[in-house]
């Protein structure tokens, strides 16, 4: 029998733990849980987990420098939980790499429909496929887009660090270079229906992606801002494969 994902927990609550692992185990997950940071360093560095949880608001490390820390060495999923209801926390967390964020009290079943959300676009399928397409890749200004592998390698042939949400919303903005894009189009292009991401994620992961492949990126050069309309690729691209 296939074993579900494992879902690191980490929250100084008890009772919402205990909560937590109930709720996703009943959906046939696996659990492993932490009070702090701390305690959650083991099974990050063992890599013994598929996705994390993680509270903002903990005793000593907290929530967001965790995540910032994460990002700077793992593309591991991170869905963030918090009290706080301001739309500037929801934002400052997209932005240091989490890909989605629930606010507490929360329906435990959401934040289940959310990891398997954020998993799916993730995980590669896996179904047998007798003939499998050519693979697509795309190339601009030296990067190479590679579909079929969620990466994006630079000149070097060096990996670029992009969470799965990154990923996706570059390559709907590569392969429909030039044309402009709303943040709409890209909200469905990107994260699906399924989702219910925040009106400024889109802003926000165009930043985070910007810092990653733009020279400059308060001058960017390839992904342009068309004022009141949306976001356009305007770098010269090329496509091998179907």
């Amino acid at each position: 029998m296939q074993q579900g994902p494992t879902i690191l927990v980490v929250d100084d609550d008890p009772e919402l733990l205990a909560l937590v692992a109930g709720v996703l185990e009943r959906s046939g997950m696996r659990t492993l849980t932490a009070h702090s940071v701390a305690e959650a360093e083991a099974p990050i560095a063992e890599a013994r987990a598929d996705l994390v949880v993680l509270d903002l608001m903990m005793p000593g490390e907290d929530g967001l420098s965790f995540c910032r820390r994460l990002r700077a060495t793992s593309n591991i999923p991170v869905i963030m939980l918090t009290a706080m209801a301001e739309d500037i926390d929801r934002i400052v967390g997209l932005e240091i790499g989490a890909d989605d964020y629930l606010g507490k009290p929360f329906n435990p079943r959401e934040l289940v429909a959310r990891i398997k959300a954020v998993l799916r676009r993730r995980d590669t399928d896996t179904a047998p496929a007798p003939a499998p397409p050519p693979t697509r890749v795309w190339r601009f200004e030296g990067f190479t887009v590679l579909p079929d592998q969620l990466a994006l390698k630079d000149a070097r042939g060096n990996e670029v660090a992009l969470t799965s949400g990154e990923f996706a919303l570059l390559l709907a903005l590569v392969e429909r270079a030039p044309r402009v894009l709303s943040r709409e189009m890209l909200l469905d292009l990107s994260r699906g229906v399924n989702t219910n991401p925040f009106d400024r994620s889109i802003d926000s992961q165009i930043s985070r992606i910007r810092r990653k492949i733009e020279p400059d990126p308060k001058q960017p050069l390839f992904i342009k801002t068309v004022r009141n309309l949306g976001y356009a690729f305007s770098a010269p691209v090329t496509r091998e494969g179907l």
